[in-house]
């Protein structure tokens, strides 16, 4: 878990956290929602990352989860994909249903942003839950030779980086609290996902955000790829 921790910021993005200008929250408490539903009979990749939840360079090795948030018109969820180098939320999709969908159309947002003829092979870490396992989504994963690893069932540790964001995310946007109508979260994530990409300061990164960390990795190494092969 200590690798995936960052400081908490003094203030959250102009105009969300449940008390900026644009978005009102409103508090509700309700039953915890499961979202990590095994399938027994799908086939499951094995764990290549085994807790070491780091890398020496963008686009090797990404950790993705989904989380459900509540409004007042229903349950609704965000996936995501983080590339662990720069701790970089590189795709996102915010839904009403957990269908495989959801989660590949956060991968296929971070597809578009890869870099172009990367020779390194990337991992895509995830839980056991069944839309990571479904056949639709490790297709994809083979169709641009990414490779899947997948945690134990039950095991949070397993993937606590992504675990550390959720909570992060739920505590620096959501808190106790949910909103009116689901334009509104969508609104509020759009804004924190940037907010948290190039504004938030991490520990784990020598409190620089994402967006800085990335850019001074391609000054040094993007012109001379003889460096980091």
């Amino acid at each position: 878990m200590s690798s995936a921790s960052c400081t908490r910021p003094t203030t959250t993005p102009t105009g969300i956290g449940g008390c900026g200008r644009a978005i009102q929250g409103a508090k509700r408490r309700g039953k915890p929602w499961r979202t990590t539903k095994p399938d027994p009979a799908a086939h499951r990749a094995p764990d290549l990352v085994q807790r070491n939840f780091s890398a020496q360079r963008p686009d090797r090795l990404w950790v993705a989860d989904f989380t459900y948030l509540r409004c007042w018109e229903g349950v609704v969820f965000f996936s995501f994909v983080i590339d662990v180098f720069s701790r970089r939320v590189v795709g996102w999709q915010f839904a009403s249903h957990m269908r495989t969908d959801l989660v590949l159309d956060a991968l296929r947002m971070a597809l578009t942003r890869r870099q172009a003829g990367a020779d390194v092979d990337l991992v895509h870490h995830s839980d056991a839950g069944s839309q990571y396992t479904s056949y639709a989504f490790t297709q994809v994963l083979d169709d641009h030779a990414v490779l899947a690893s997948i945690g134990s069932v039950g095991d949070a540790y397993d993937n606590a980086l992504a675990e550390s964001f959720v909570d992060s995310f739920k505590t620096e946007l959501i808190v106790d609290r949910v909103w009116r109508t689901r334009s509104q979260l969508e609104l509020a994530i759009v804004e924190y996902v940037a907010w948290f990409n190039d504004e938030r300061l991490h520990e784990s990164l020598g409190d620089r955000p994402p967006g800085e960390v990335e850019a001074l990795y391609a000054s040094k190494y993007v012109l001379t790829p003889s460096l980091h092969q």
